[in-house]
């Protein structure tokens, strides 16, 4: 198996697990952020969403540029990150070994920050995306929320008899 077929198999893997997370979040308690130096829930999943559109824009275009935009309401941020999360496996997926190890040019405010082959980024984008799932899942019980099974159970799926 390649690095880039494992990478596949593991985006398709993780992807209901964030799925679960993020739906458990109490939509009206996104403003919550654990310490004054934290990002809110709203800016961890909406950090979690441009990701995503930015390893679509890496295999498609070779190029990315980081945008500070506002975030959308929770099921707009939900509905993007299915849809790209579907459309970097569905382009991944196609790719061969030579687009998987092409350079791609990665920007922030218009001027170039990193150059890497496009799939060490999207390793890279993963990792930082299993992190921030993990805040997510910290913040949900203060948030009012339950935390869901993420790689096995969590006492409140246990409770729940999930």
């Amino acid at each position: 198996m390649t690095s880039r077929e494992f990478f596949v198999e593991r985006r398709r893997a993780e992807f209901p697990v964030f799925l679960n997370v993020l739906k458990a979040l109490p939509a009206d308690q996104l403003s919550y952020k654990p310490h004054e130096r934290s990002p809110s829930a709203e800016q961890v999943v909406w950090t979690l969403t441009t990701e995503l559109g930015a390893c679509v824009e890496a295999v498609t275009q070779y190029k990315a540029e980081w945008k500070a935009t506002a975030a959308p309401p929770l099921s707009e941020m939900i509905a993007l990150f299915e849809r790209w999360s579907n459309e970097l496996i569905d382009h991944v997926s196609k790719m061969n070994d030579a687009e998987w190890n092409r350079t791609a040019q990665f920007y922030y405010n218009g001027k170039m920050v990193s150059e890497q082959p496009a799939g060490q980024f999207l390793w890279f984008i993963l990792f930082d995306a299993i992190h921030h799932r993990g805040q997510l899942s910290a913040y949900l019980r203060p948030m009012g929320g339950t935390v869901p099974s993420i790689y096995g159970p969590s006492a409140d799926s246990r409770s729940a008899g999930a």
